[in-house]
């Protein structure tokens, strides 16, 4: 299967300060105008025909729009039925949710363990049924978008042909000489037009090459955006066949908690004593990072406890998302910048960071890799590091790592740097829009301070479309962190319960 990491691929917009935009149009022209000038002392001048000046348009030379609204596949009745049954779903959801929450609160119980399975098995139904229905509004998204880049290729390859037969027809006007001209131009007034006729049809080549240019990059991010959506739909078809593996297992738990323990609450007691891990054990257990690498988990622990201390964000839903096993099948990569990063909003950034860190003798080398984009989809990688920022959403939290951490220039594949970025980033997800606004709504059939914290891990992953992703990522990452807080009680002396 192939998944690619999509960690903040769509989070930075030059006009605002939030990190949480969806991808915008990004313009960024290098263009050299034709030369207009004309002097009637030179041999050569710039006369082109009437029927080419017809031909272009006299003012204007752009190719025919066609209109993207009038061809979606799903009619707003259909979407609207759609998200009806996703709200549907998601309320039934929401209530086993609350009654797994409320099992775990009564603590380590034979009953209560049972009930807590048998919810969790209704709950990933559900959620079965949930991502079905994502997939094929997906699905309608992916038809929309193909119809966008099929259009944009259309409209480009006609401004192409026009601006070519222009090219073509001055280029053969540019050969005449001054005999030549006034022949075929008894009259100055008809001179003179003429050569008014080339300015405008200059004017117009210039407008076309700029909106060529205007439509590439728009192809591009459009490319993006479909690339994004096909691993959207990939991944969710994983998470469902996870899920439905997920079911099996709970169901071969419960009953081989049963058949274990013959029912008796002391025989589930004895089970759980034994099945503790210690202090040690954990402490030298080692953390696997999302970016690559690995660590002893007190090390880890201890980056995340400091972490913690910095940017408030608890240090078990750190080490969830940083953890490799929660990173839904990301694939970090060994690619070079130049083939994995895009080219306008990433690479420019990259090269300031790595001038900043002073490591051109490593890039030149090779030693230095970033994740590896999905050609055929036309999606982006350049990830970095253990935290997984792309560059240019890196250099948006530079200046405030360093307050934290006290290094001059925040480093990606520094482990210290790479906890507090991740952080930091949690940080504004949590207090984002979108999270407070999905905590209050849903508060009443869940913990409003998990709800936030799921849409913050959703963010981290997906950005701006962190809703398809609250239950396929947002909701593993915080089940993990729950087991990191079982094991951070054990390191601190204290009870937990799983």
């Amino acid at each position: 299967m192939r998944i690619r990491p999509k960690v903040l691929v769509d989070i930075v917009t030059p006009k605002k300060t939030t990190s949480f935009s969806a991808l915008e149009s990004r313009l960024n022209l290098s263009f050299k105008p034709l030369k207009k000038g004309f002097s009637l002392g030179n041999t050569r001048i710039f006369l082109v025909a009437g029927a080419v000046a017809i031909t272009l348009g006299f003012g204007s030379v752009f190719a025919p729009t066609v209109d993207i609204k009038a061809q979606t596949i799903n009619s707003a009745s259909e979407k609207q039925a759609l998200e009806s049954q996703l709200q549907d779903l998601e309320s039934q959801i929401a209530e086993y949710e609350r009654t797994v929450s409320e099992y775990q609160k009564q603590g380590s119980t034979l009953k209560g363990e049972i009930n807590r399975l048998l919810a969790k098995i209704g709950q990933a139904n559900l959620q079965v049924k949930a991502i079905n229905l994502n997939l094929v509004k997906l699905d309608g998204d992916i038809k929309t978008t193909t119809q966008k880049i099929s259009a944009a290729e259309s409209q480009m390859e006609q401004k192409k042909q026009f601006i070519a037969s222009a090219l073509r027809d001055i280029d053969k006007s540019e050969n005449q000489n001054l005999l030549e001209v006034l022949v075929s131009n008894p009259s100055l007034s008809d001179f003179f037009g003429n050569v008014n006729n080339i300015l405008i049809i200059q004017n117009n080549l210039q407008e076309n090459l700029r909106s060529l240019e205007d439509l590439r990059i728009n192809y591009l991010d459009e490319k993006e955006q479909l690339g994004l959506q096909k691993t959207d739909a990939q991944n969710l078809k994983a998470y469902q066949e996870a899920q439905r593996v997920a079911i099996e297992n709970l169901k071969k738990d419960k009953d081989n908690i049963l058949k274990v323990t013959k029912g008796k609450e002391s025989e589930y007691q004895k089970i759980l004593t034994k099945t503790k891990a210690t202090a040690a054990e954990i402490r030298s257990r080692l953390f696997h990072l999302l970016g690559g690498g690995e660590m002893t988990f007190q090390q880890a622990y201890e980056y995340a406890s400091s972490a913690e201390r910095a940017t408030g964000i608890r240090a078990a839903l750190l080490l969830a998302v940083l953890d490799q096993e929660s990173a839904l099948g990301k694939n970090v990569g060994r690619c070079d910048y130049q083939t994995a990063m895009h080219p306008k909003r990433d690479i420019p950034a990259f090269l300031e960071i790595i001038d900043m860190l002073g490591l051109q003798g490593d890039l030149a080398a090779g030693k230095i890799k970033v994740s590896c984009p999905i050609v055929s989809d036309g999606a982006y990688g350049g990830a970095m590091g253990p935290s997984q920022f792309i560059p240019s959403t890196w250099k948006m939290y530079m200046a405030r790592i360093s307050e934290v951490t006290g290094v001059k220039t925040a480093n990606p594949w520094n482990n210290r740097d790479a906890f507090v970025a991740t952080a930091l980033y949690l940080k504004d997800a949590y207090s984002s829009s979108d999270c407070v606004n999905y905590g209050a709504k849903n508060k009443t059939i869940a913990p409003e301070q998990m709800l936030k914290e799921r849409c913050a891990a959703a963010k981290y992953y997906a950005g701006s479309r962190w809703y398809t992703y609250r239950f396929a990522y947002g909701e593993p990452v915080i089940d993990r962190a729950a087991k990191f807080d079982a094991d951070i009680a054990v390191l601190n002396g204290q009870t937990a319960n799983r």
